[in-house]
């Protein structure tokens, strides 16, 4: 099995299909198309297969150029029919692992996505999984279902492997092909026909012993990023307290060439990865009868920026203007999670907008890369809200604008002369005059 699968990946004749075309998926997809492979790209969204066939993007940083390259070359079959996936040789499963309103792991999209390939498995056939999870979750939950589905067998008939994601949107460094690949196996050939589809798109592959090692691996990436943003939002609070720029230390401390690496607070955590990965270790601990509260602790913390943000502005708000929040007009400046993308998932600005209309003020926002509010899993009731155009004479109508995405391209200088208040929780405006600087409260 493992000497057919890799011969026809060395000729380029194997097909590869990815299954979920969102902010994993699509990239990979193009990946290996570039690399001269046959691709298949499923997804159960039917409008994103539309757009894609008439040559559109639906992701930001994805120039619609490279759609259009990937579509007319014939070489990619884009659809929601499952039953195709018993044409192709290595099917990447890139689908979403969220959390459930109880921080549990939700395994739906994979349980499903699981089911749909089981009646279309064939012998040979290779089955990777992207999608950040739990250890043991490749070995226990999708072997199994792709086995009692196909009536074959895992490391017999087909192949298993895990695979983590890491990717970062819309990072002007690192892209889908120069971020070095970890793939785990549990038998020796499955490993070897992973690091075999790899190998053509990715910079280097790192292989590890086990799935529940790859499967750690990415958890670990996570956790210790969740763990180090949570650490400098807390000495932001301190420090703030203390009349300290939590700007100007990390920027100093980073000087030190060894032992220490520089995070940086902000009004939260948003993207996929950071606010809900380590919840999936916390889970599968449980089940080992550990507590992880180092974990949990970072979770409460960074959970917790918003409300302190809020808290920020509607004292800024009482002390620089002698106005309540009730009622003042708010300017939210960045819906996405991050800067310079369009990505909404778990976005803190949301968390934001929310939190400040609860409290009765009326709220807008801007983001040029946000022009319509798309549908969210927690904040439907945004959903068709429109960004504000960019108009100095309408700035000046707000009471307060809150910066909470550090956008490139903003005109900082015009939002601090324009707004009569900026509350700023990124450290935006560190490059503006001292005397604006003098204007903005920092949170």
């Amino acid at each position: 099995m493992a000497a057919a699968f890799i011969g026809r990946i060395e000729r380029r004749v194997a097909v590869v299909a990815i299954i979920g075309l969102g902010y994993v998926g699509l990239p990979l997809l193009l990946a290996f198309h570039k690399s001269g492979f046959r691709t298949a790209g499923f997804d159960i969204d039917p409008e994103k297969i539309e757009k894609l066939q008439a040559g559109r993007s639906y992701i930001h940083h994805i120039a619609p150029e490279r759609i259009a390259d990937l579509v007319g070359s014939g070489r990619c079959h884009l659809t929601t029919d499952y039953s195709r996936l018993s044409e192709v040789d290595a099917i990447i499963i890139c689908v979403p692992t969220p959390l459930t309103t109880y921080r549990d792991p939700d395994m739906s999209f994979v349980i499903a996505t699981a089911e749909a390939i089981a009646p279309h498995l064939r012998p040979g056939q290779l089955v990777t999984l992207e999608s950040t999870t739990y250890p043991m979750t490749s070995e226990d939950l999708l072997a199994a279902i792709l086995e009692r589905g196909s009536g074959l067998k895992a490391g017999q008939d087909f192949a298993i492997a895990y695979s983590p994601e890491r990717e970062d949107p819309g990072n002007p460094d690192f892209d889908t092909t120069s971020i070095p690949k970890v793939v785990g196996a549990d038998q020796v050939p499955a490993g070897d026909m992973a690091e075999a589809l790899y190998d053509p798109v990715a910079s280097r592959v790192v292989r590890v012993p086990s799935m529940r090692t790859a499967e750690a691996v990415k958890l670990t990436e996570n956790v210790f990023r969740a763990v180090n943003i949570a650490l400098v939002n807390e000495l932001k609070v301190i420090f703030d307290k203390m009349g300290i720029d939590v700007f100007e230390v990390i920027d100093a401390a980073k000087t030190k060439p060894f032992g220490f690496m520089p995070f940086y607070p902000g009004p939260g955590i948003g993207g996929h990865c950071i606010p809900v990965d380590p919840f999936y270790l916390t889970w599968k601990a449980r089940e080992f009868g550990i507590h992880t509260r180092f974990i949990e602790l970072a979770g409460e913390i960074n959970s917790g920026m918003p409300q302190w943000v809020v808290g920020r502005l509607v004292e800024a708000l009482s002390d620089r203007l002698g106005k309540p929040i009730r009622g003042a007009r708010i300017l939210v400046v960045g819906l996405a999670y991050k800067k310079n993308v369009d990505d909404l998932r778990e976005s803190p600005s949301l968390v934001l907008m929310e939190m400040l209309q609860e409290r009765g003020a009326v709220v807008d926002y801007y983001d040029p890369y946000v022009p319509v509010m798309r549908r969210t899993r927690k904040h439907g009731e945004l959903e068709g809200r429109c960004s504000i155009a960019w108009d100095e004479d309408k700035l000046a109508l707000y009471d307060a604008a809150l910066i909470a995405t550090d956008h490139d391209g903003v005109d900082l200088e015009t939002l601090v002369r324009r707004v009569p208040l900026v509350v700023d929780s990124r450290g935006a405006t560190r490059s503006l005059s001292p005397e604006l600087q003098a204007r903005v409260v920092r949170a």
